[in-house]
């Protein structure tokens, strides 16, 4: 038996999480079919996610079609997780992009399909909810060719569409050849040349460019009413293929979910690539941080859930597995590589404070253990009590509120979100102190600091020109790890990257001296540094594509222009025109609430981190 890793996604309230339930409730693996009304799905097995009816978090089940293991992870359709998406795509075999009959081809849609691509991820589309009135099939593929990408070919049809009476039937495989002929020159040859193209020669083209991710079946059904499902499976099985696996090296793999437990116990989900994993099995995983820096961390598997099965967990298989104290998203079992994150770190910064004051310890507790989980939500505590959060936008913030009250007990605020600058240091500059007094205590240490620029994207640099033996370890240690934390807030408030800060001179007082000396010490010294160094403060931008009417075009660029955005073309003008650009972060939540104005709701708009600029002067 093999394993295929399939992931479901689309635009919030498309039918994704219905079609996982349709597909684990004909294979067998429940026994009735959950709702998202009822808030009683599989994989929505949060209070939250049931009471929204939204997927937050990533989930896993499967189901068997006779040699095949098809693991599905259902991944969140709200651009505020648009982080969980990555991960699962990190993990993927394949993927399901699940499109609305009646609603056709949104936001999210564009912005999932444009990654799959970039990704050359096999993809299959599904079309559902044929049955609702409103759904539509010619023109929708229009759309699709239009808005995702040309190369399609439905592999179904649907009879009566729009009414209860909707049936799916297979197209002749014959119909493939000119779809196919754009991205396959035998195809292309046979089809001007002749002779004609065989159905095998039609299937085994089909096979390898769904494999390559250069062209997507499209697939018509109902997952609530189960008609087309069974063909989107027999697609699934027969085009995906999995990933090359090895069975003898060591285990290499990802860990892409991370679930706290009711005593502080941590799940790892797992997904291997090479090798075995056994229960307890002794483990050590990488991980890269955010300013570059490399650390482990080790423990041994004290159960192990293997997803649709039992026994060791195999190459290509998915595990839940506990003992791994301190294990994170991301972590990585074997070699450490340089692969990137599909999305940029989120943006949007708030703080939170809790409602009554005698909770803010707990509060505190639970948003730095929830930052520790998970890479991607960045959590610091303030002076005054309170923990500034970076996010995604203002369901996240929504959803947390829920979560520190549902399972916490913790009543907390959310101050409206802002966007995150950046700081850089300018220039070089250098401080030092010997055993000073400060605010009335004496330190007894010798810190020398120099903060100079670093490279652009290498976050925060730590290096020694003293030597490594002239002081004890954990003194080190103690300036290294409060350097990091202390360029959490530069010189206007915003947080310092792309700095590389020397240990110039350093010395220490045998017995008196201790690391407390070192860690109070060492942001006095790297703030006299940073001032002389000074720096330039950025903010991040966004690329934008947006899609408007024809009559839109003038006051849709107007304003963005008023904005302060760069185009970088504008194309069509047959039934719309498309502009595309880059626009400050800060002011895309305006944009997006004046196009619907300007083009009478009709507009379409996609955007996503590009990147920062150095901030204007007004």
């Amino acid at each position: 038996m093999h394993t295929l890793n399939i992931g479901i996604l689309a635009h919030v309230d498309a039918g994704k999480t219905s079609l996982t339930e349709r597909l684990l409730f004909d294979h067998g693996a429940i026994d009735r079919l959950g709702s998202v009304d009822a808030g009683d799905t599989r994989t929505d097995d949060g209070a939250i996610e049931r009471q929204r009816g939204i997927t937050i978090r990533s989930a896993v089940a499967a189901f068997t079609v006779g040699d095949t293991q098809v693991n599905l992870i259902d991944t969140p359709g709200h651009s505020d997780f648009i982080a969980e998406v990555e991960r699962a795509l990190a993990v993927l075999d394949g993927a399901v992009l699940v499109l609305s009959a009646v609603e056709g081809v949104q936001a999210q849609t564009r912005v999932l399909m444009r990654t799959l691509r970039r990704l050359r991820l096999p993809t299959l589309v599904f079309v559902n909810k044929v049955d609702r009135a409103g759904a539509r099939a010619d023109g929708l593929l229009d759309d699709v060719r239009r808005l995702l990408t040309p190369h399609i070919a439905p592999l179904t049809t649907v009879r009566d569409i729009g009414t209860l009476r909707a049936r799916v039937t297979a197209v002749p495989l014959a119909s493939l050849a000119e779809p196919l002929a754009d991205v396959d020159p035998d195809i292309l040859a046979a089809v001007v040349d002749g002779p004609a193209p065989t159905p095998a020669d039609l299937h085994k083209a089909l096979a390898a460019h769904t494999a390559d991710g250069s062209f997507h079946p499209v697939l018509f059904g109902s997952a609530l009413g189960g008609e087309g499902v069974g063909d989107l499976v027999d697609a699934l099985v027969r085009l995906v293929p999995p990933a090359p696996t090895t069975t003898g090296g060591p285990p290499r793999g990802t860990v892409f979910a991370v679930r706290p437990g009711p005593g502080g116990e941590r799940t790892a989900y797992l997904r291997l690539y090479d090798g075995e994993v056994t229960a307890r099995q002794k483990l050590t995983l990488l991980r890269r941080d955010a300013d570059g820096r490399t650390g482990e961390v080790s423990g041994r598997v004290t159960r192990l859930d293997v997803i649709g099965g039992s026994g060791p967990l195999t190459a290509g298989n998915i595990a839940a597995l506990t003992g791994l104290a301190g294990v994170r998203v991301g972590d990585r079992l074997g070699e450490l590589t340089d692969q990137e994150a599909q999305f940029a770190p989120p943006t949007l910064e708030t703080v939170v404070t809790a409602r009554r004051p005698d909770q803010a310890a707990r509060l505190r507790s639970a948003l730095l253990a929830l930052a520790d989980q998970d890479p991607l939500i960045h959590a610091r505590p303030a002076a005054d009590g309170s923990t500034a959060l970076l996010l995604y936008g203002e369901v996240q913030m929504e959803v947390l509120a829920a979560g520190l009250a549902q399972d916490h007990g913790i009543e907390a605020d959310f101050a409206p979100g802002r966007v995150r600058f950046l700081e850089r240091p300018r220039g070089a500059g250098e401080a030092g102190e010997e055993n000073p007094w400060l605010d009335g205590t004496r330190h007894w240490a010798t810190i020398g600091l120099r903060v100079e620029p670093g490279e652009r994207g290498s976050g925060g640099v730590f290096t020694y020109e003293t030597e490594l033996g002239a002081l004890p370890r954990a003194f080190h240690q103690a300036v290294e790890e409060t350097v990091h934390t202390s360029m959490r807030t530069g010189l206007s408030g915003a947080a310092v990257t792309d700095y590389r800060v020397t240990l110039i001179r350093s010395g220490f007082v045998a017995p008196l001296s201790t690391a407390g000396d070192f860690r109070g010490l060492t942001p006095y010294v790297l703030r006299r540094a940073l001032e002389r160094a000074r720096t330039r403060l950025y903010e991040p931008y966004h690329a934008f594509e947006t899609e408007v009417p024809l009559d839109a075009l003038a006051p849709v660029t107007a304003q963005l222009a008023s904005l302060a955005a760069e185009f970088t073309g504008t194309t069509g003008g047959g039934t719309a025109w498309v502009i595309t650009g880059e626009l400050p972060a800060r002011r895309v939540r305006e944009m997006e609430l004046r196009l619907l104005g300007l083009t009478r709701g009709e507009g379409v708009w996609w955007s996503r981190v590009s990147g920062d600029r150095e901030l204007r002067a007004p």
